[in-house]
């Protein structure tokens, strides 16, 4: 029998794994993951799976491979269905888990913001799922295209328009204006290029990447409108109805295709979903330790938590991998520590990268340090290569990488249709 306190933490993301590494070396605690996938996925380059660049298997990795070498931890695979804290219990799509602490690091899912129109039909960008299912919508919509006479339809089934001019919006609008320039009249001689339809990207803001700097932004701008992207800032999508998107200010895009990045909120749960716990975005309220307000035993880190308890960072910290990272390093430490002496988190800001094309990239690295163009570019794809989660994804990644970077081309532009009936 194993006497020591069993710790459940719920999602494998950023801040799941760093809480297992750093739990699993203190020894202090038994320790079980649980997620609703068996594997875990590298976020930030999902649109290079979406457009056909990279392969899934390149940027997710098998909880269970993963922890061969942890002793002290568990994986558990189901759907969190609802938390019992009176008894200290999960309620999950396969059975019941029980606990002495939980951590719940589960992460956001996309904001529709009430728009069941949206919501129904356009394309969110938050698992490995939604990016097969956009690569399948996108070269489904070519082919489809090849096979049309009507040139207004072609040209409205290949345009796409992108909700959030953040990082993601960013990286799918640039990717897609590429795509147009150097693949599709490769792959596709039946259509001609007035026929490759219009990448629209928009957003509510004024600007594109809103958090970064203005020389970010303005470098931002004139890239994308270099490759043929058309912005449409200060409006935000009223509608998706019969094919068109409607915009706030009474402009109708004709485009066939709405992907979604423009908001995420966290995920609730029965059990911790009362208003008294929620603040903005649904995000759990905790304390400078990440502990849910008004419970001893059950804390939140990343996306699922708003603390206000950091000075600097009064209305809560952005939603952002570094922001996950450090809270799990932080939480991982004072439970190692049996919260003798606690630290209270501290957000340490280590900037900020977007990348735009082939060789065009922004990177904030601080308030005075502003990079563009190829150098940040190749800060981006190291950062990005380094944090993927074993030597295996970081080398074929990098192989991806290469050879796009010489051909302008890559060729996992397949439309896979599982027919999974698996059940857990």
């Amino acid at each position: 029998m194993d006497d020591r306190k069993h710790i459940v933490i719920v999602g494998g993301g950023f801040a799941g794994l760093r809480l297992v590494k750093e739990l699993d070396r203190g020894g202090k605690y038994r320790v079980t993951l649980v997620d609703m996938n068996n594997y875990n996925f590298f976020p930030p380059l999902l649109y290079q799976v979406a457009a056909g660049f990279m392969e899934p298997s390149s940027i997710s990795y098998p909880y269970r491979r993963l922890l061969r070498k942890r002793p002290n931890t568990r994986f558990r695979m189901g759907i969190l269905q609802a938390v019992v804290p009176e008894e200290k219990k999960l309620v999950l799509s396969n059975g019941e888990l029980h606990y002495d602490l939980l951590i719940m690091a589960t992460g956001a899912e996309s904001n529709f913001f009430g728009n069941p129109d949206v919501e129904a039909k356009a394309m969110p960008m938050k698992t490995i799922g939604d990016a097969l299912m956009l690569r399948n919508l996108v070269y489904t919509r070519l082919e489809r295209a090849t096979r049309t006479t009507d040139s207004e339809q072609r040209h409205k089934l290949l345009s796409f328009a992108i909700a959030g001019a953040g990082p993601t919006g960013v990286e799918l609008s640039g990717i897609f204006a590429e795509m147009k320039q150097n693949i599709m009249m490769k792959d596709y001689p039946e259509l001609s290029r007035s026929e490759l339809g219009d990448i629209y990207l928009i957003d509510g803001q004024k600007t594109v990447l809103a958090p970064m700097s203005q020389r970010a932004q303005a470098y931002t701008e004139q890239a994308l409108r270099r490759k043929g992207v058309k912005l449409k800032l200060g409006v935000f999508v009223k509608d998706f109805v019969n094919d068109e998107v409607h915009l706030s200010d009474g402009t109708v895009l004709e485009a066939r295709n709405l992907i979604w990045a423009a908001g995420v909120s966290a995920r609730t749960f029965p059990g911790l979903d009362t208003p008294d716990r929620l603040g903005r975005g649904r995000r759990m309220k905790t304390d400078a330790f990440n502990r849910v307000e008004g419970q001893d035993d059950i804390f939140a880190v990343g996306d699922a938590a708003l603390m206000t308890a950091d000075p600097a960072y009064p209305g809560g910290h952005p939603q952002l991998a570094q922001v996950a990272i450090q809270q799990a390093t932080n939480l991982a430490r004072n439970l190692n520590r049996d919260f003798q002496s606690p630290t209270p988190f501290r957000y340490v800001d280590k900037g900020a990268m977007a990348i735009i094309g082939r060789n065009q990239a922004v990177a904030d690295l601080s308030r005075k340090i502003f990079l563009k163009g190829f150098l940040a570019w190749a800060i981006w794809a190291f950062v990005h290569i380094m944090s993927l989660v074993n030597f295996r994804n970081k080398l074929r990644s990098f192989y991806n990488w290469a050879g796009y970077y010489i051909s302008k081309d890559q060729s996992y532009r397949m439309v896979l249709r599982p027919t999974e009936k698996a059940k857990g």
